[in-house]
């Protein structure tokens, strides 16, 4: 009877390891690191079960390895593309390249490049929104031997360095803008809220809160798409014709409204367009807002009043502390890691007022 051949499965199973952990041992992964006894256990394991272990190759080209890995959600959204811009700024003068990963909010493609991580190899890691929770242990375990970075709101469960934004004071500042402007009567447009997205959910959270603090919380109100329309594959159009319908059928529920607020800009465009469309001037009659201050906001036809924080900016930052992170880390004993400190940089939120707000009409 022919005998089964041994897998990095059985190597993991007899190891007490993850078969990810086979994998990059076996494979003499140059940019990760573990215990000596770990190593070798997997290796006399994998002799003791006669694993075929694979030759390495030989990489001729060092500068090759000098690769950053980037997980974005999807770049229909220049939000996106203005962080790409922020990390492939840095990376280009520290010689690395930029390999980008767009999972456009598929949680099978998000699958998909993560094994690929194998194979591609990078120096390190940088995430522009939350990994989704049902991948956090496959996260986990690469943070744990590669350099990785979150932007936006890290996970409390990962402990790993992050470029955040509170996404409460986007919403909080947008909420206080409107009540000053006397708006009483206001909306939230928003993409899918679910757990998935849960700076979604902060930014509209801080919005409502500051309408209830201030005694108008019968009169605000949060109108968001349906959870299945983060499975469709974005177009270059999605996110402001997501805005563009909410809006009509916001209009339809509610006829009294002086103010709407856009999750971003993208979306705020699409409400404005909803409004003309309704014969609403804006701001005389509805004031809109939006937030991430992309290129198109600072339009004088559009002129939009917005949130800026600094998206460029957070971009550089998570590249310049994956690029310091790989410099430490092969400063050390590739078998003796040392634990490093964790950065958390966190960028204040501030409002920018142009013409598309303005005071309540009675």
């Amino acid at each position: 009877m022919k005998k089964n051949k041994v897998t990095s499965s059985d190597v993991a199973k007899a190891s007490g390891v993850s078969q990810a952990t086979v994998s990059m041992i076996l494979n003499k992964k140059y940019n990760v690191s573990f215990s000596k006894e770990t190593v070798e256990k997997v290796e006399n394991t994998a002799r003791e079960l006669g694993y075929d272990i694979p030759k390495r190759r030989v990489r001729k080209d060092n500068k090759a390895r000098k690769l950053i890995t980037v997980f974005c959600p999807t770049l229909t959204n220049p939000y996106y593309v203005m962080l790409l811009q922020g990390i492939e700024g840095v990376a280009k003068e520290e010689g690395y390249a930029v390999f980008v990963c767009n999972t456009q909010r598929d949680l099978k493609m998000e699958e998909y490049y993560l094994k690929m991580m194998d194979s591609v190899q990078p120096l390190g890691i940088i995430y522009t929104s939350n990994p989704s929770t049902c991948f956090m242990e496959q996260v986990k375990e690469l943070a744990e031997h590669i350099p990785f970075v979150v932007i936006n709101n890290r996970e409390d469960i990962m402990e790993v360095d992050a470029v955040e934004l509170n996404n409460s004071k986007p919403g909080r500042l947008m909420a206080k803008h409107l009540l000053e402007l006397g708006h009483q009567r206001a909306a939230f447009v928003s993409p899918p809220l679910t757990d998935r997205q849960r700076q979604r959910f902060k930014r509209v959270e801080g919005f409502v809160k500051e309408f209830r603090a201030a005694g108008f919380g019968d009169t605000v109100y949060v109108k968001s798409a349906d959870e299945d329309m983060d499975t469709v594959m974005p177009s270059i159009d999605s996110e402001y014709k997501m805005g563009y319908d909410l809006t009509k059928e916001l209009l339809k529920e509610h006829d009294d409204l002086t103010a709407i607020a856009g999750l971003n800009d993208m979306i705020a465009f699409g409400i404005m367009d909803a409004l003309y469309e309704a014969k609403l001037k804006v701001p005389g009659d509805v004031s809109v807002i939006g937030c991430d201050n992309i290129l198109f906001s600072k339009m004088k036809r559009m002129s939009l009043t917005t949130i800026e924080h600094f998206v460029p900016l957070k971009g550089r930052d998570a590249c310049d502390i994956i690029i310091r992170k790989i410099h430490s880390k092969n400063s050390l004993d590739a078998l003796e890691l040392q634990p490093t400190s964790i950065y958390h940089v966190e960028y204040e939120p501030r409002l920018i007022v142009r013409g598309t707000t303005s005071y309540a009409r009675n």
